[in-house]
């Protein structure tokens, strides 16, 4: 007989779960009772399934969630007829398993080319848990006085999306999610470089984009944010096909003399790119707006290239990104705190930096065949 809960400690796992009040909670237990012996039932029959355990925790939330989408989906059907009836149980336990052995055991993986143990996934898997965790302390969600926050928040998460991307075998995804992730980095840099003015023209560029969006209250509301787009595009000498562009990157005007700029344009690569000084990232940027829009550069890949590739630039990122929170951390909490930030930073910044190394390393290997390739082109061609 398998090892099974105790109703006292399955009722507290529900209330830990917060589990909706109306679900009956004796029925929930013995189906967990005769799900835990069906299981014991089919290992003697499988031996694949003899040599997996049973999560309990995993199978309460299959059984739990299974029974709750059948009240809601099936509003005309009582659940104190349902519990009464043992061909509902069954039908509840079939589905119930069949979700908790094929997703949790037998689902397919993608090849991967690390795994969450190894030091270059984990230690900054680590570090983003803690930052990410230490955001959530501060407050957010209200543009005009978190913005630098809320902008952290979700470049750190989308950092923390790549690592889970990566370790799911999916470098290619991994790799253009780096992409926004790039853009949401030169934001941020370009916001905290040049400061208040800067910061209160993007929050203008916010609210026109809203009203792009159609997302004011009301038509007066709208056609006066309209009037003063038009006005501000017509100073700057930009015709009404410009107006996209405008409300999305027009904040840059900001920036002292950015106009003047060689090559300054209304876009991301020779925008916000340029004014993160950042703009050594264009090819790279390039190659994953390829991956994004699913070029044959997606369908064809090679995935170890790819992973290392996205693991160097995710690195890179987080190491700017960190620089930023560092920052703010440092100057808003305790003394505590701060040595205590400071310790894990001299840990495991150190071990980071020898990850990138490494994967620095794999990457000039792997490439050495083709640099090879190009001198001997190169070398020929001069002779010639």
């Amino acid at each position: 007989m398998p090892n099974t809960m105790s109703k006292e400690n399955f009722l507290s796992l529900l209330d830990a779960l917060k589990a909706p009040a109306q679900l009956d909670r004796a029925f929930l237990y013995e189906s967990y009772v005769d799900a835990k012996d069906s299981s014991h039932s089919f290992a003697e029959n499988n031996d694949i399934i003899a040599k997996m355990d049973i999560n309990d925790f995993t199978l309460i939330l299959y059984l739990v969630n299974e029974h709750l989408f059948y009240l809601v989906s099936h509003p005309d059907q009582k659940q104190a007829d349902l519990v009464k009836s043992e061909e509902y149980e069954q039908f509840l336990l079939s589905i119930t398993m069949d979700k908790y052995y094929t997703n949790e055991h037998l689902a397919y993986r993608n090849a991967a080319f690390s795994n969450r143990f190894q030091p270059e996934i984990s230690t900054i898997a680590l570090y983003l848990n803690f930052i990410l965790g230490m955001l959530s302390r501060y407050h957010q969600g209200d543009p005009r006085q978190t913005l630098i926050v809320d902008i952290m928040q979700k470049g750190f998460s989308m950092a923390q999306c790549i690592v889970s991307l990566l370790t799911g075998g999916f470098e290619t995804e991994a790799f253009s999610t780096w992409r926004t992730l790039h853009e949401n980095e030169c934001i941020l840099l370009t916001l905290v470089h040049y400061g208040q003015n800067v910061i209160n023209e993007y929050l203008k560029h916010l609210q026109y984009a809203i009203a792009f969006r159609g997302g004011l209250s009301t038509k007066e509301a709208t056609d006066k944010i309209f009037e003063q787009i038009k006005s501000e595009m017509r100073s700057h000498d930009l015709k009404s096909k410009d107006m996209k562009r405008f409300i999305e990157y027009g904040w840059l005007y900001g920036i002292p003399e950015i106009e003047k700029e060689e090559g300054f344009k209304l876009n991301f690569r020779d925008g916000v790119e340029r004014a993160a000084k950042l703009r050594q990232y264009s090819k790279v940027y390039e190659m994953s707006s390829e991956i994004a829009h699913s070029s044959p550069l997606l369908i064809y890949s090679r995935k170890d290239y790819f992973y290392l590739i996205t693991v160097l630039n995710l690195y890179e990122s987080f190491f700017r990104l960190e620089k930023i929170f560092s920052s703010l951390y440092l100057s808003t909490t305790s003394k505590d705190e701060q040595q205590s930030y400071v310790r894990m930073q001299g840990l495991y910044r150190g071990e980071l930096m020898a990850s990138y190394q490494i994967m620095q390393n794999r990457l000039k290997r792997m490439n050495a065949p083709n640099e090879k390739a190009k001198e001997t082109e190169q070398k020929e061609k001069t002779s010639e």
